[in-house]
């Protein structure tokens, strides 16, 4: 057996321990890129090589293969890889960087046990290594604007979503009356927005700014979540963080020939279509709202972009299209 083979093998019987469910031919393919015959070939040298491999089969009679409990011992001796460890190190700080302070106490309390399990010479090894590609990554002490934390105001949210329990909030505003929610989801970008609905509303999801949240209380009382909300779809109808019903709508941009090829790095949204224009241009369609932060970003292309729709986001920008920007994003 090759030594690629062997890696595969040894990361097949980490999924099979792994997954409550166990893994699947599809699985296999999707993971490691191969095609029907080889995912069934590397299935049989999985239950050669641990005799406590079992199989099962779903309704729609497609096979599992899970690996018996016990087996999780091998899986654990091998330690964490640098790029495991460079990976967990990377969300923590990108959480860090995103003001996620319950997934940063997670992921660093997850750490901190794999480390603690392997041998120290090992762990000293990996963590160095780790460190090294953090550099590398230009992430482990990249500068720039974060948001501002509130762990003990997102500590409160986080277990109001996971009840799902209705959360008490006082909202700095005109309306300074105490409003129970029933929290559905949280937005994280330049600003931080609760997504929630009134108790005993009329079932509208409106967004409060975590900055403007002067308190927040956990009630006992739960509540049914919508069945029909979906924080990604609801998500996509914006630009960034902020909603406005009133401002949904199609959104045409379209970057000069000198500015296609940077532009095409990007994506804008999740719903873009882009199309490669005659003369070397690019435009890029989408449909969202959030016209303040659509031209927030609009301002780093300089004049190599031109809002073709809407009209309103047209003339938000049109004084501010500058031409000695020595460089695009």
């Amino acid at each position: 057996m090759s030594f690629q083979k062997a890696c595969d093998l040894l990361r097949l019987a980490e999924m099979a321990t792994s997954r409550y469910a166990g893994v699947s031919l599809a699985d296999i393919e999707d993971t490691f890129g191969v095609d029907r015959r080889t995912a069934q070939r590397m299935t049989k040298a999985l239950e050669e090589t641990f005799p406590n491999c079992t199989t099962r089969a779903d309704d729609e009679r497609r096979k599992f293969w899970k690996l018996n409990p016990q087996d999780a011992r091998l899986m654990l001796a091998q330690g964490v890889r640098e790029s495991e460890l460079t990976a967990l190190e990377l969300s923590i700080r990108r959480a860090e960087r995103d003001g996620a302070a319950n997934e940063v106490k997670a992921l660093s309390t997850l750490r901190d046990r794999l480390l603690a399990a392997m041998p120290s010479s090992h762990a000293r090894r990996v963590e160095a290594d780790a460190e090294a590609m953090l550099e590398a990554y230009g992430f482990a002490s990249r500068p720039g604007p974060k948001v501002r934390g509130a762990e003990t105001l997102l500590g409160v949210i986080a277990q109001a979503l996971k009840g799902p329990h209705l959360l008490t909030i006082s909202y700095a505003g005109r309306d300074t009356r105490a409003r129970r929610l029933e929290p559905h989801g949280l937005l994280l970008g330049t600003r931080r927005y609760l997504v929630a609905r009134e108790a005993r509303g009329d079932g509208r999801m409106q967004h409060f700014r975590l900055d403007r949240i002067l308190s927040a209380q956990l009630q006992v009382d739960s509540f049914q979540r919508d069945p029909a909300f979906d924080l990604r779809s609801h998500t996509a109808r914006a630009f960034g963080s902020y909603h406005d019903d009133r401002e949904f709508g199609e959104v045409v941009w379209r970057f000069a020939p000198e500015a296609a090829a940077v532009a095409r790095e990007f994506i804008f949204h999740p719903t873009q279509a882009v199309t490669d224009d005659p003369d070397g241009g690019l435009t890029v369609r989408f449909a969202a709202s959030g016209h303040l932060e659509m031209a927030w970003h609009l301002y780093q292309w300089g004049d190599q972009v031109t809002v073709l729709q809407p009209r309103a986001l047209a003339d938000l920008v049109a004084g501010h299209r500058r031409a000695d920007f020595p460089s695009l994003p």
